[in-house]
């Protein structure tokens, strides 16, 4: 009988973020690294190149490995429909190592275990789905509060410096160039020219 195919799958949401612990945990169960498959990208959908690379690779047989559920995919429909394309059309295994209840090599025996965890999948689906939509609601009051509050969000504004007067005009009376004042002003070019336009905006 040839030997169980292992695959892991590990996701971030952002490339900031580290997979290193989700690696670990895959190495640990047995899975060779180049057989493990990293997405840095939201888990709102399954349209993520190292996904797609994954099932191109399953035969039938073979044994697919995540961390946690949600490391699979935050969308509640999309997460069992993907579940049941690998297990039911590409005929692998997924086992998830947080939730020993899903795994599908111990599952198949009886129409009880069956249901058990096909209950347990759909919960932690909604679950999944149900903290993504949380975190873009804290985010979303997060920014409302911040402006009522009348923070200012994004870059801080740039400020003129205490010189801009006295170089401002010596520019516009053409004794120093253009060069010559961002020098004396320390500004970039696309600073110092919105400072310009602002000037000239006033004197109409």
């Amino acid at each position: 009988m040839a030997e169980i195919r292992k695959h892991g799958y590990a996701r971030v949401s952002t490339k900031e973020q580290n997979e290193a612990r989700q690696i670990a945990a895959l190495k640990e169960f047995g899975i060779a690294e180049r057989d493990i498959y990293i997405d840095k990208i939201s888990g709102k959908n399954f349209d993520r190149p190292e996904y797609h690379r994954l099932l191109n690779v399953i035969r039938e047989g073979d044994l697919v490995v995540v961390l946690s559920l949600d490391r699979l995919g935050r969308n509640y429909t999309e997460v069992q429909e993907q579940w049941r394309y690998i297990t039911n059309e590409l005929k692998a295994d997924i086992k998830v190592l947080d939730m020993p209840l899903l795994d599908t090599r111990a599952n198949k025996d009886t129409i009880d275990s069956r249901f058990v965890s096909d209950l347990v999948l759909q919960i932690l689906s909604y679950v999944a789905a149900k903290e993504r939509e949380n975190i873009k609601a804290r985010q979303a009051q997060g920014i409302a509060t911040a402006k009522a509050a009348g923070k200012h969000l994004g870059r801080p504004k740039a400020e003129r410096p205490e010189n801009w007067n006295e170089v401002y005009h010596q520019w516009k009376e053409k004794k120093i160039t253009a060069v010559a004042a961002m020098q004396e002003l320390g500004l970039k070019p696309n600073t110092f020219y919105k400072f310009v336009q602002e000037e000239k905006a006033l004197d109409k």
